[in-house]
């Protein structure tokens, strides 16, 4: 947990707070279908995941925040242009939100998907 002690009394922010900003952050990316689950086992079809602590691990040492996301692009864009973009604005949210510098945004690419046709 991230916290802060001021004379007014404390603020902390869970892990899990910080995953959602982070989840919805990577989600404005253009590029970016959905998050995909970190650990992809036996080449099973990676499912989209609509719940941020399987798509993002946000780790916290008392003084740097590290977060990791998990992505699948959409398939024709550049992967790194939106690996770049992700990394960019995940950072820009968080730091926003919590007044804190993020330290590193790792973003995996799990995959790659054909969006529907309108």
């Amino acid at each position: 947990m991230t916290g802060e002690n001021n004379p007014i009394g404390s603020i902390t922010v869970s892990p899990q707070a910080i995953a959602t900003i982070a989840y919805h952050a990577a989600l404005e990316s253009y590029g970016v279908v959905g998050l995909a689950h970190k650990n992809v086992v036996n080449g099973w079809a990676q499912v989209l995941v609509k719940d941020p602590a399987h798509g993002v691990e946000v780790h916290y040492d008392g003084t740097n925040i590290n977060i990791d996301i998990y992505i699948v692009v959409e398939y024709g864009t550049r992967i790194k242009s939106v690996a770049n973009s992700v990394a960019n604005t995940v950072r820009y949210h968080v730091e926003k939100a919590l007044g804190m510098r993020v330290n590193q945004v790792g973003v995996h690419v799990r995959g790659l998907r054909v969006s529907e046709s309108e």
